[in-house]
């Protein structure tokens, strides 16, 4: 049901044109698949690899079989067995970057990201600029609701463990069908990188800022904004 409860996406408007842009693109944390997806459906001839470790989001991303689908995530064994590891564009999309929450993972990520990186290439993603304190808005008063393929009516609810100290929000996710027996939850803990931290981090790997946006009209970056979205070249 995920791609359901995110159907319209605005990021993926941003996003697309760079795909197509891009001869190579690698996207980590790509779910299921659906940038991708739309990148070949709208022509895209060239490599297409998608980066996931969750099991059931590459089930579904595999309908496609004209895509390179990899089980795992940039620290792990299936990554670094990949026989040409070197793309045009590497993109991390739907804030996939704030599940890394520990400064090491942060760093092997985005140093592996450099190392992936062809001597022009790009490494564009996005997260939400903690200012904007989106985690105010997970509670039970926001709900959203989707119709399942079965005709099912499914609502989904988040709820932020309060109070939230520092840079790191953990939020449980509540999913109620009309027919199920009893709800589904999953838990979910995220970073909020400010600007400053994101580009010391960046830095660090061998990454620079090439340019930053606050929403995905590519309005500039303010202190208000909801997102950071991030274009980074190598150093």
């Amino acid at each position: 049901m995920y791609d359901a409860f995110c159907a319209g996406r605005p990021d993926f408007e941003y996003y697309l044109p760079l795909v197509m842009q891009a001869e190579r693109v690698l996207d980590v944390g790509c779910g299921t698949g659906a940038l991708l997806h739309l990148a070949r459906e709208a022509g895209h001839r060239g490599r297409l690899c998608g980066l996931d470790p969750a099991a059931g989001m590459l089930a579904r991303a595999r309908v496609r079989s004209d895509i390179e689908w990899i089980a795992g995530d940039l620290a792990s064994p299936a990554w670094a067995a990949v026989a040409d590891p070197r793309f045009d564009l590497v993109v991390m999309t739907g804030h996939a970057f704030q599940v890394l929450v520990d400064d090491a993972d942060i760093r092997t990520a985005l140093v592996a990201i450099r190392a992936a990186l062809a001597d022009d290439g790009r490494f564009v993603f996005e997260t939400r600029n903690p200012a904007a304190r989106a985690w105010e808005q997970w509670n039970p008063a926001n709900v959203a609701e989707i119709v399942a393929d079965d005709g099912t009516v499914v609502r989904m609810v988040n709820e932020t463990d309060l109070p939230v100290g520092g840079d790191v929000v953990s939020f449980t996710t509540t999913f109620t069908g009309e027919t199920w027996l009893q709800p589904e939850l999953s838990r979910s803990t995220l970073r909020f990188l400010d600007a400053q931290r994101l580009a010391e981090a960046l830095a660090d790997a061998g990454l620079a800022i090439e340019a930053q946006f606050g929403d995905w009209a590519r309005q500039p970056l303010t202190a208000t904004s909801p997102e950071i979205i991030t274009v980074a070249r190598a150093a």
